[in-house]
């Protein structure tokens, strides 16, 4: 298995960014004999950190290096900073544009990998978990799955707030900063359930979405509405729930079995 640091200009971030990438493509056959994973093109996973995390956050915290060779996986693990992966006001701050468009591209060019959506998926966790699902959304033709463990659907709670306000983790400026006008959150771009809607419009098929939460995060309730809402619009969705809060326990337990559900196996 190879680790691999890479610096690369991003042209939506106007700057050298850097990104993390486990390739199971050095992997001793002993490893692999009867793998049925081995006799398929290597897929490719983008997995999402959370807030105030960055590109390490998979590696030092779960079973991604495991994940990667035993599911023939190349892991692409960008930093998002703490913008929930949406495109932000100004030069240099296209963290949507980077991670569902301009990282893509460039990954397949550099490693060969498959160009085609039904091999490429996008997962995360909480900001992250928001992040691949939005992003999933956002960019249809490159992604054919996308799964959110514990995810930070947060629109609800944020939208229409005024000047002032602040919560656990963030202030207004933040938001707004982040999200945009959030008197018109909820018919932004920036809103994954807008988004829905939109596409459903246009006649689109929504890529299946998987989703799991522990029943004592703090984020129970916003995964819950947010599954109503999937079936609701008739999204093909999957959701989990068991005992866990907000941590790498819960995480490490859901992370294989999202793995799973997007290989189909």
């Amino acid at each position: 298995m190879a680790l691999l640091q890479v610096n690369f200009f991003s042209n939506s971030l106007m700057r050298s960014n850097t990104i993390h990438v486990i390739l199971p493509n050095d992997v001793p056959s002993g490893m692999i004999q009867g793998n049925k994973h081995y006799e398929r093109a290597t897929k490719t996973l983008y997995l999402l950190h959370g807030f105030s995390g960055n590109t390490v956050d998979w590696m030092l915290g779960s079973l991604a290096q495991e994940m990667a060779i035993k599911y023939n996986l190349a892991i692409v693990m960008p930093s998002g900073e703490n913008s929930f992966y949406l495109d932000g006001k100004g030069t240099g701050r296209a963290y949507g544009q980077f991670t569902g468009q301009e990282l893509v591209t460039y990954i397949r060019k550099t490693f060969g990998l498959s160009n085609q959506k039904e091999d490429t998926f996008i997962g995360g966790l909480s900001m992250g978990g928001f992040g691949a699902i939005h992003t999933g959304l956002q960019y249809p033709e490159n992604f054919g799955k996308m799964f959110g463990l514990s995810s930070a659907l947060i629109i609800h709670n944020i939208k229409n707030k005024k000047e002032g306000f602040r919560d656990a983790k963030a202030d207004y400026d933040y938001y707004v900063n982040t999200f945009g006008d959030l008197r018109e959150l909820e018919s932004s771009v920036n809103n994954p359930e807008y988004l829905v809607k939109e596409r459903k419009k246009k006649g689109e098929m929504i890529q299946p979405i998987f989703m799991a939460c522990g029943t004592e995060d703090f984020l129970i309730g916003e995964n819950r509405a947010f599954h109503d809402f999937l079936k609701a619009e008739g999204v093909d969705v999957t959701y989990k729930e068991s005992q866990g809060v907000h941590d790498w326990k819960f995480w490490n337990e859901y992370l294989e079995i999202a793995i799973l559900w997007m290989l189909g196996v």
